[in-house]
């Protein structure tokens, strides 16, 4: 499995490909598909992220105080 940098390096690799007007329309289309794919995926992984540093940032404090205050990311 890719890691976040390695599939965001693909995604831009793409980009500039569909970009190559030397690329048929049938494969610039199929280039975009895939990369409409790989966007969502990096952003479904990214709000994952975001997710467990909400999370971290929001751990009890060790004062004893029991209370977590929720702050945005």
């Amino acid at each position: 499995m890719k890691g976040f940098e390695e599939k965001l390096g693909h995604l831009e690799k793409l980009a500039e490909q569909i970009r190559d007007r030397d690329v048929p329309l049938e494969e610039a289309m199929a280039l975009f598909d895939e990369g409409v794919v790989l966007s969502k995926n990096l952003e479904e992984e990214l709000e994952g992220f975001e997710r467990k540093v909400e999370i971290l940032s929001n751990e009890p404090p060790q004062d004893g105080s029991g209370e977590a205050e929720l702050s945005p990311f």
